[in-house]
C-alpha cells in the first residue's frame, strides 16, 4: 500500500481529485485529497496573511498528524509549490514527488516568477478585498478565490530533492498556445533524475485524463 497525498492547484479543492481518490483506494492505496487554507470549504479563512508558507504548513500537518510517512506528494499546477516546500521541511516523512502541469521552484523562486505574463495577469484580476485572485471563467464551478500572497511568496528551500526514491514531471500537450511549463518539461526531460511523461490533454489532467493518470501513479506505487 501506497499513501498518497494529493494537493490541488489555484482555486479548486481536494474535490478535483475525487474521481482519482476513489479509484486509487480501488486498488488498495491510502488518499489524502488536501484543500488549502483561504480555498474552497476553507475560504472563510482566507485574510492577508494566507501565503506559500500557511500551505507548505497544511500539508505538513496533515502528514504529522495522520502519522504519514513514505508519502508519495502529488501536486498539480500551484500544488508543485506546495508539495516542493513540504518535501523539504520534513524528507523523513516523503517517498516521492509527482508534478501534474506544475511548476517545479528552485529556492527562492516564486510562482509569480515561474509563469509567463498572460498568467500574470490573471493573477493581478483580485477580488474586492486585494487578497484573492479570481476563478477563472471556464474553471469548475466550485472554484473559488485564490490567496494571492500565496503566488508572490518566494519559496526557501534548505535541503536537496534528489534525495526522494522519484521525481516524476505530468506534462500536458494540449493548452490553446504554447504551455506555460514547456521549458520546465523540456528540461527535466534531459535529467535522468527526473522521469517525464507527456499526456495528450489540457490543464487539468485529473479531468481530462484519469486512465493515464491513474496508470503514471500505480507505477510510482507499484515501483516502491
Amino acid at each position: 500500500m501506497t499513501t498518497f497525498v494529493l494537493v490541488p492547484g489555484m482555486c479548486h479543492g481536494g474535490w478535483s481529485y475525487r474521481p482519482l481518490t476513489e479509484r486509487l483506494r480501488r486498488h488498495g492505496h491510502e488518499v489524502y485529497p488536501l484543500t488549502l487554507t483561504g480555498v474552497g470549504e476553507r475560504g472563510h479563512l482566507l485574510t492577508a496573511g494566507v501565503n506559500l508558507e500557511t500551505h507548505i504548513l497544511d500539508v505538513t500537518a496533515a502528514l504529522e498528524a495522520e502519522e504519514i510517512r513514505d508519502a508519495v506528494l502529488v501536486g498539480h499546477s500551484y500544488g508543485g509549490m506546495v508539495v516542493t516546500g513540504a518535501a523539504d521541511r520534513v524528507p523523513d516523512r516523503v517517498d516521492s514527488l509527482v508534478y501534474l502541469d506544475a511548476v517545479v521552484p528552485g529556492d527562492g523562486d516564486s510562482c509569480w516568477d515561474l509563469v509567463p505574463d498572460r498568467e500574470r495577469e490573471w493573477y493581478l484580476d483580485v477580488t474586492e478585498t486585494g487578497y484573492a485572485t479570481r476563478p477563472l471563467p471556464f474553471f469548475d464551478p466550485r472554484a473559488t478565490p485564490h490567496p494571492l500572497a500565496s503566488l508572490l511568496q518566494p519559496i526557501r528551500l534548505a535541503g536537496d530533492l534528489t534525495r526522494f526514491r522519484r521525481r516524476d514531471y505530468v506534462y500536458a500537450t494540449e493548452w490553446d498556445g504554447e504551455s506555460p511549463f514547456a521549458s520546465v518539461y523540456r528540461r527535466l526531460s534531459e535529467d535522468p533524475s527526473w522521469t517525464t511523461h507527456a499526456l495528450a490533454a489540457r490543464h487539468n489532467l485529473m479531468r481530462d485524463a484519469p486512465d493515464d493518470l491513474l496508470k503514471i501513479l500505480l507505477e510510482v506505487a507499484g515501483a516502491a
